[in-house]
């Protein structure tokens, strides 16, 4: 029973993740219209980071930081930088086709897991790589982006950032044994303090602390970010990590489909087939782990 329970714990982690993430494109874009973009970020981590602190005591684990230079690295990358990139790009490029770039992040971690981690994409695998990737490039529509030079440039620094903070993971778990919640938690609050130092430096209009706007920011805060990159570590754990970057893609697809249906905005052609191929992999992928799983347990 507990290999049964353990064996869906990985697509239902995949499944609330990119759920999730998928519509907080849309939550940030209506967040924006109550606060600035830095702040915005600050105030969504620092959300996050007590969130995680809560946690953490409410299960009385020990918030004993272990392999500190590490974690800090962590934190700064995939926290501070991601989360930094990401909202610039949003100011100067606007939530469209140059957010999606942040989603070339599987292709950058294939690069580099490969040297620093000496993982390798095999046989049918390549089936499941070429699926999906193809689908984003189809999403993403790189020879049909109307926004400046800049924007792009921010979109991929975030997608990088998400990469090297993947791949950092992965080496901190293969050389000391840290627990996941912990570690989720400190590299959020690490990465948060660089975050609010910023807010506080960058001239930006007031916060509008409404109702509505603290709502968004409790789901963006609690969901969203604590418990989602809570789920991100975890899955990492178990997993190689350019299958689980090519497994998150499914965020790109639940953002399209919810802002399309939420803007009343018809689907483009391309969009439709890259979704598709999307799915093709990631249910490639997911058929793949099963047999793994199942000639494990003979």
């Amino acid at each position: 029973m507990p290999s049964s329970r353990a064996r869906w714990l990985l697509p239902l982690a995949l499944f609330v993740l990119s759920v999730t993430w998928g519509y907080t494109w849309v939550m940030a874009k209506q967040a924006l219209e109550f606060a600035p973009p830095f702040a915005f970020a600050a105030e969504r981590c620092v959300g996050g980071a007590l969130a995680l602190l809560l946690a953490v005591k409410v299960m009385g684990k020990s918030l004993v930081l272990k392999a500190p230079g590490q974690t800090l690295a962590i934190g700064l990358v995939q926290v501070t930088g991601f989360m930094l990139f990401q909202t610039w790009a949003l100011v100067e490029g606007g939530p469209g086709k140059t957010a999606v770039l942040i989603f070339t992040m599987p292709i950058w971690t294939l690069l580099i897991a490969w040297p620093m981690l000496g993982e390798r994409i095999r046989g049918t695998q390549w089936l499941a790589a070429l699926s999906t990737l193809a689908g984003l490039v189809l999403i993403i529509e790189p020879w049909n982006m109307h926004t400046s030079l800049f924007s792009k440039f921010l979109g991929v620094m975030a997608a990088l950032c998400w990469a090297i903070g993947t791949v950092l993971v992965k080496r901190l778990r293969s050389r000391h044994k840290v627990d996941l919640l912990v570690l989720t938690t400190w590299q959020m609050v690490l990465g948060a303090v660089p975050l609010v130092l910023l807010a506080l430096a960058i001239p930006e209009r007031p916060t509008d602390w409404s109702l509505s706007y603290i709502g968004i920011l409790t789901f963006m805060s609690v969901i969203s970010t604590a418990l989602c990159w809570w789920l991100w570590i975890i899955i990492l754990d178990r997993v190689p990590a350019w299958e689980a970057s090519l497994s998150v893609l499914g965020t790109p697809v639940v953002a399209i489909i919810s802002s399309r249906v939420m803007l009343g905005e018809e689907f483009k052609l391309g969009e439709v087939a890259g979704m598709l191929l999307i799915g093709s992999g990631l249910a490639l992928l997911t058929l793949l782990g099963w047999a793994a799983s199942r000639r494990g347990a003979k």
